[in-house]
């Protein structure tokens, strides 16, 4: 059976708009968080994507109806679809997918329209629905690209863009399209769903740390993350050279606390996605992990890895989220884009801000500075509210 592989690459995260700039950032450990515009004055802090080139000209026909989380999802689609070389033409578009993964929906979009009915006593504008509405990134990304094949949005909180990428590459896999345009998106920074995150006490005052001694909790972010997926005969049958499958997904449930995560469930699907990929841990070479910097995620993560890589050292294992922030649905995909780059180039992105590493934790967490080293296989992590939980395998081709 050909393997799924990666073809393209696309992003918007904050202090980046394309992958090359993103790579950079996180390789130098640097983050681009700013107190929230949305909350003046609160101490709160969050990762904002800057409008730029990559928002110029997006093939958007009505951008009144699209929401921010949409518009970011086309914009880093666009980027992925030019760098997999794929033009309308080039794939019969009924065998072209669109799976995103998106936490909430339009959230700026329904901040917008309580304030216009609750506080200005407004009618909600007449695109209200459109734009909150859930599926609408798949929507839209559909809509710019000519994509039309299944086309649907993913929704499982922080796991939301891991669990699209998985099923995207089961269609794939299956046969069922050529090409699935996958990831996530989110763009959740609006004053009620900012409040309601302070109202948790887990966000950060200071910046994310991860694996930190000193960690307080996490910064909330926009973004979107996109991979370009394919089966590999269909890539190299266009003259592409792919470097890197998609190789196992793993998924499940705590089926326990809505909030409090679990060693267990989050072990289950690593392993999952180990036996989906054929490999076994002692091959996993890069782990990027969930890591929020909440005292309690990153404990019970570095707990589920132990259950899973054994008692001995753990695999060196980094969390992208010091530099980008947690952009919740949008997350996983960052992150994928992150792990499939480290593969690509040899080089596993370090753990920004971790200054003084927790030793109770006692993981090789890579800290602030890019190490060199072979990545033939590697995992990514996505632990969500509700208990769910989801990893991907990877593999050099």
């Amino acid at each position: 059976m050909s393997a799924v592989v990666v073809s393209g690459l696309g992003v918007a995260a904050p202090g980046a708009l394309d992958v090359e700039t993103f790579w950079a950032n996180l390789t130098a450990g640097r983050s681009a968080f700013a107190p929230a515009r949305a909350l003046p004055g609160s101490g709160v802090i969050c990762g904002e994507v800057e409008e730029g080139e990559a928002f110029a000209d997006l093939p958007i026909p009505v951008p009144a109806a699209c929401d921010r989380n949409a518009v970011l999802a086309v914009a880093a689609a666009r980027q992925a679809l030019t760098e997999a070389g794929l033009v309308p033409g080039s794939v019969a578009p009924e065998r072209v997918a669109v799976v995103l993964g998106n936490g909430g929906g339009g959230l700026t979009s329904l901040d917008t329209q309580y304030e216009r009915l609750f506080v200005e006593n407004k009618r909600p504008h007449p695109f209200s629905i459109v734009r909150a509405m859930g599926s609408s990134s798949a929507s839209w990304v559909s809509i710019a690209f000519g994509a039309r094949g299944p086309c649907f949005v993913v929704a499982s909180a922080c796991a939301s863009a891991t669990h699209a990428i998985g099923v995207a590459a089961g269609l794939v896999r299956g046969g069922l399209v050529d090409v699935a345009i996958t990831g996530g998106t989110e763009a959740p920074l609006s004053r009620g769903t900012l409040m309601a995150w302070n109202a948790m006490k887990i966000m950060s005052r200071t910046g994310c740390r991860p694996f930190s001694r000193d960690r307080d909790g996490l910064v909330v972010s926009e973004g979107a993350g996109v991979l370009v997926l394919e089966r590999e005969a269909h890539a190299r049958a266009r003259g592409l050279r792919p470097e890197v499958a998609l190789a196992g997904f793993g998924s499940g449930a705590d089926a326990g606390d809505i909030v409090a995560p679990t060693a267990e469930g989050m072990a289950r699907a690593m392993r999952a996605a180990l036996e989906d990929a054929g490999l076994s841990p002692a091959e996993i070479a890069y782990v990027n992990a969930h890591g929020t910097g909440t005292r309690a995620n990153d404990l019970t993560e570095v707990r589920a890895m132990r259950a899973v890589f054994g008692a001995g050292a753990l695999p060196p294992t980094s969390s992208t989220k010091g530099a980008t922030g947690h952009a919740l649905g949008a997350a996983g995909g960052l992150e994928a884009v992150a792990t499939v780059l480290a593969m690509r180039r040899g080089l596993a992105p370090p753990t920004a801000h971790l200054n003084d590493p927790d030793t109770e934790l006692d993981i090789d967490a890579i800290p602030l500075t890019a190490r060199a080293m072979p990545i033939p296989a590697a995992m990514s992590n996505s632990f969500a509210f509700g208990g769910l939980n989801a990893s991907l395998v990877l593999r050099r081709i």
